[in-house]
């Protein structure tokens, strides 16, 4: 099966992306640079899905996307399995 905007693999089985919101993909970058003696963490996220990059001024910022990210899921009470 050829992958496209409706299906894609998962352990040779078809899943669809209504059963793929429970999942996000990201290529995360972390470094440091230094304002003053301060060392300041700095970070970009690239989406695969969508090429889209986003970039962070601190973890804090960088972990409140994340946050906000996985909240449907929890308010929905959604249960992610372990190890995925």
């Amino acid at each position: 099966m050829r992958r496209d905007e409706r299906t894609a693999r998962k352990g040779g089985d078809a899943v669809t992306i209504e059963e793929r919101t429970n999942y996000q993909s990201y290529l995360l970058r972390m470094w440091q640079t230094t304002d003053g003696d301060q060392v300041i963490w700095r970070a970009s996220l690239d989406s695969p899905g969508t090429g889209e990059r986003l970039s962070f001024a601190s973890l804090e910022a960088l972990f409140a996307f994340l946050e906000v990210q996985t909240a449907v899921n929890r308010r929905e009470g959604k249960q992610v399995p372990q190890g995925e």
